[in-house]
């Protein structure tokens, strides 16, 4: 493994995962920018047979790497865009300059993910090496476009995977799904998140007349409490009970004597499958009825559906793997935002995500234990043994 010392990271053994976590954070890769960070991925796996296939879209990097062919298959899936770091006064060091200190890296995508994704190219690597016929496929599906509005990521790719023949059989997500160390929580599944924005409309005027006017903020205000209150379901061993939650709220034109022609409210649904989004659109327009709220239009936009993957043999082999490294079982959980792996739930794929411990994700001074790249390293190349060595 590196010493931390060199400084020209090009030219670092392609089987370092610190080696390759350092040189994939140097690249200022804002979502939706890749900076070359999976053509230099390309240039790394390509020395282990791996092939490389473009399903790019608009400004968006999407490659898949691939090795054997048929099944079973396993792919790995991850990305390579970051959230902004924003002030770099605020950070202890450069966002972009991967700095040890105490045996941790620090840098924006450290956990987030592109920790993950050096341990996903290093266990690979180092799967084919020692088993160069193995079974079925091993591949590796990476967007630019996770972070952002994911409209051209691995949404777009799925399709044109799917008419290729590349779907997978199992997919295994380097989100950091970790919570106190290191493999101590895995998810099988992910809540479903749903946008939306409600519009009333009434009479624009003075209020000191506004008997003869029609206040939209009045009419809103008993359909809001009536939605915010209203227990869609109680959640169930997997999910926690389905959630709304009323996020930005705007009328008024600046003046405190006018009432507004237009309020405003937008909301986020996290939902559970036991309120599919189907019963939570018409729920939510019964509510507005029942309240006689007046004129309104609804918008609505489904971000992703929810999902659990049963148990079957992906689950089996990453809480293997998590105990061989660590001596423990992994809890399973949907907790969390969303992940891409919520675009392969409605392919019948099974989805698992494990990565590294997530507290420092989206944070000033983002940051990962090294021995925890390390040991992700070995966990993800048991998995690829347990599937794919026969």
């Amino acid at each position: 493994m590196s010493n931390g010392n060199n400084t020209h990271m090009d030219e670092w053994l392609p089987m370092d995962v610190l080696a390759l976590t350092k040189a994939l954070i140097e690249r200022h890769s804002i979502t939706p920018e890749d900076a070359g960070c999976q053509a230099y991925i390309a240039a790394n796996l390509s020395n282990s047979g791996f092939a490389a296939h473009d399903y790019s879209q608009a400004d968006v990097v999407n490659t898949l790497y691939t090795h054997g062919h048929g099944t079973p298959h396993l792919m790995f899936l991850g990305h390579t865009d970051v959230v902004p770091p924003g002030p770099e006064e605020d950070w202890n060091s450069p966002p972009f300059t991967p700095t040890e200190k105490q045996g941790r890296l620090y840098g924006r995508g450290a956990a987030d993910m592109k920790g993950a994704v050096a341990a996903m190219l290093t266990s690979m690597s180092a799967f084919v090496k020692h088993y160069p016929q193995h079974a079925g496929c091993l591949s590796l599906l990476l967007t630019s476009d996770e972070e952002g509005v994911a409209e051209h990521g691995v949404r777009a790719a799925l399709p044109r995977l799917a008419a290729d023949g590349s779907l997978p059989d199992y997919c295994l997500v380097g989100e950091p799904s970790s919570l106190q160390q290191l493999g101590d929580n895995i998810r099988i599944g992910r809540r479903g998140s749903i946008h939306g924005e409600i519009r009333w409309f009434g009479v624009q005027g003075h209020t000191a007349y506004a008997d003869k006017l029609d206040n939209p903020i009045h009419r809103a205000a008993a359909a809001l409490k009536s939605i915010a209150d209203y227990p869609f379901d109680t959640g169930d061993e997997h999910f926690p009970a389905t959630l709304l939650h009323f996020s930005n709220i705007h009328a008024g034109t600046g003046a405190a004597n006018v009432t507004p022609g237009v309020m405003r409210a937008q909301f986020n649904i996290r939902n559970n499958p036991a309120s599919p989004e189907q019963y939570l659109h018409q729920k939510i327009t019964q509510l507005l009825e029942d309240s006689n709220c007046g004129r309104y239009e609804l918008d609505w936009h489904v971000s992703g559906l929810p999902f659990i993957t049963p148990d079957g043999r992906l689950l089996s082999a990453v809480q293997n793997a998590v105990h061989s490294v660590t001596g423990s079982m992994p809890v399973c959980d949907t907790g969390g935002g969303t992940s891409d792996g919520r675009f392969f739930a409605p392919y019948d794929v099974q989805v698992v995500e494990l990565g590294v411990v997530n507290e420092t994700i989206h944070r000033v001074n983002e940051n990962v234990l090294v021995s925890d790249l390390e040991l992700l390293h070995s966990m993800y190349y048991d998995i690829c043994r347990q599937l794919l060595s026969q």
